[in-house]
């Protein structure tokens, strides 16, 4: 079989696309990249959000529309937490959750309608992930221990199941030996993983794991942990990123700024909590980017309670904050409280975005006038850009060139908005002449 694979949602999805193209190729089929030149469509889909819910929707009626030859298979979180929804749109699609990734070769060969849901996550293989522009993601777990009231993924991936040690580590020394520089360890909450493992190793055991074992010149960069996990590791996880190969960035969605809002959000943690941790980690890594996310206009926020969130991003200043109004999930306990009228829902989201620019633009702006070392890895969204990274994160925005890619960068910036740094490159060194930068970032001038 031809198949085109089409991903939606995150890097757990993209992950879950990677595991789909590397069986199928195992089998004997050819992924296509031309829908156009397929037997097979596999859309992987993203449950989080109602907008991308409804591009979803949209998407699979117009592919049955322009393509009705073709063997449709729905396959992610939508197919798992929504099951009747797709089969309203798309009754002859078969259905794949993210656990029943591995056996997608199922719905491709098979002549009917394949309905695979449920069950647990196969953690004892692993594909080879790919390396993009010197960069390489590997999930090393799925599942979240947490319960949060708007949250409908956790119907999705709810199983918390990690891959051993030993088997993430393989792949990162792979992965470093074939020319990745950026490994990104994703997960649903990446500071649960182990807990499921035999001797329950942690994120930080992971960790001081790889950078045992894997020698090289790479960055790990760690992805997203929920406050309460990371609160149980924060002093160990503070430690092991004094390595130079951790980027210093911590993903750590807050969601609001009032204690109440967070109850009713099932949160379990407070915002004191959230500050303190906040803090330890400003005081060990002055520069660190701090990110987190933020939903706007949850059932049961008042004014002061949005007041209290615009108040902890400026108190906090984070470096990066993704806003999201609230919008209804089925099957959740949110959905079954009294709701936010969207007009209340975009004002507050346009207050905060405005603040979230002034207090990224301050901490960009720190940067302007200064040269800095940078590691060039992953995709700009500008034509003819590349992005570098600083020890922090921070994206640089540099014009691009080929060879470019995986390289050391010293880099004079030119200008920053609130959300990257723009510059020009000073000098750049490879494999052969590698520009190490120094174990951290020198305090700009203020």
């Amino acid at each position: 079989m031809r198949v085109y694979i089409e991903t939606y949602g995150c890097a757990l999805a993209q992950f879950d696309s990677q595991v789909m193209e590397a069986v199928l190729r195992s089998r004997g089929h050819v992924v296509t990249s031309d829908i156009e030149d397929s037997d097979v469509v596999i859309v992987n889909t993203c449950a989080v959000r109602l907008d991308t819910e409804q591009r979803i929707a949209k998407r699979l009626v117009e592919i049955q529309r322009l393509y009705p030859g073709k063997r449709l298979v729905v396959a992610g979180c939508l197919a798992a937490a929504r099951p009747g929804l797709i089969a309203r749109i798309a009754p002859g699609a078969s259905l794949v959750s993210p656990q029943n990734s591995h056996k997608i070769w199922e719905a491709v060969e098979s002549t009917g309608r394949v309905v695979l849901l449920g069950g647990v996550r196969d953690t004892g293989w692993m594909p080879l992930p790919r390396i993009e522009r010197a960069v390489a993601t590997i999930m090393i777990q799925e599942g979240c221990l947490g319960d949060c009231s708007f949250c409908i993924t956790k119907k999705a991936r709810r199983t918390l199941r990690s891959y051993p040690p030993d088997l993430v580590v393989d792949r990162v020394k792979v992965l470093v030996g074939r020319g990745a520089r950026e490994i990104r360890l994703t997960g649903q909450d990446t500071a649960a993983y182990g807990v499921d493992l035999p001797g329950r190793p942690t994120l930080v055991d992971l960790l001081w794991s790889i950078l045992d074992k894997v020698e090289g010149d790479y960055r790990i960069r760690v992805g997203m942990m929920t406050p309460e996990m990371a609160l149980q590791l924060i002093d160990d996880l503070i430690e092991a990123y004094r390595d130079e190969r951790v980027y210093k960035f911590f993903h750590i969605p807050v969601q609001s700024g009032s204690d109440k809002v967070l109850r009713i959000m099932n949160r379990r943690y407070t915002v004191s909590d959230y500050t303190a941790m906040a803090e330890s980690i400003r005081r060990a890594y002055p520069d660190s980017m701090l990110a987190t996310d933020i939903i706007v206009g949850h059932p049961g926020e008042g004014e002061e309670d949005f007041q209290a969130t615009l108040e902890l991003v400026e108190k906090l200043e984070f470096d990066r904050v993704h806003v999201a109004q609230y919008t209804l999930r089925p099957h959740t306990r949110s959905a079954a409280m009294p709701q936010l009228p969207d007009s209340v829902k975009k004002e507050r989201s346009r207050r905060l975005m405005k603040l979230v620019e002034q207090v990224g633009l301050k901490r960009h702006s720190r940067y302007k006038g200064r040269t800095v070392r940078a590691l060039v890895a992953g995709r700009a969204y500008r034509r003819g850009s590349a992005v570098a990274r600083l020890d922090n994160y921070y994206p640089v925005i540099i014009p691009d060139r080929p060879g470019l890619a995986g390289s050391w960068v010293l880099v004079y910036v030119e200008d920053a908005t609130f959300y990257d740094l723009r510059g020009r490159i000073l000098e750049a060194q490879g494999e052969h002449g590698v520009m190490r930068p120094s174990t951290s970032i020198a305090a700009p001038e203020r």
